[in-house]
């Protein structure tokens, strides 16, 4: 595995979930993990309720944009280590072939982009949804990989998802 290694989350719109992760990861990895997100159908946007959530938590938010996933498929792209979904229409499509056999997990949560309803409900959709994903990344940051093998991180990567 790399140094530091590379983590794609996957989601269709790469517009909130996605980017939450990458957002968290990046900084709660510090410097630990190299954190990536694409979308299958990228949005083209980051919702902006996204980064206002990020943004409060004192995480960052620069460079974070909607990108396809395609990206991460071409010759010159960073090899990914891990990859992991966060919306069930990615984790049921078809993939594209990831250099490096990387590991893969599923880590299913409500689109927060898509709940309707005033400004409060909306935004709690964002908070909720921030949250699950905040502890399923300090669980994989906690994770001792230099001590588990390939199966084993790929077991513990999927047990994450169902917390």
């Amino acid at each position: 595995m790399a140094e530091a290694p590379n983590v794609l989350f996957l989601c269709t719109g790469n517009s909130a979930r996605s980017i939450l992760a990458e957002g968290l990861l990046a900084g709660l990895g510090q410097d630990r993990f190299r954190a990536h997100s694409a979308g299958s159908h990228p949005a083209g946007i980051v919702h902006p309720r996204a980064l206002e959530v990020l943004e409060r938590h004192g995480l960052p938010t620069t460079g974070l944009r909607s990108k396809s996933w395609a990206e991460f498929a071409t010759p010159d792209a960073p090899v990914m280590d891990f990859v992991i979904t966060v919306c069930a229409q990615a984790a049921g499509e078809i993939c594209p072939i990831w250099p490096g056999q990387p590991i893969s997990a599923h880590w299913g949560v409500a689109d927060p982009a898509g709940v309707m309803g005033d400004e409060a409900t909306r935004q709690r959709a964002f908070c909720d949804a921030f949250t699950i994903l905040r502890t399923r990344i300090r669980l994989f940051c906690e994770l001792p990989f230099a001590s588990l093998d390939p199966a084993a991180v790929s077991r513990q990567l999927r047990e994450i998802g169902r917390e």
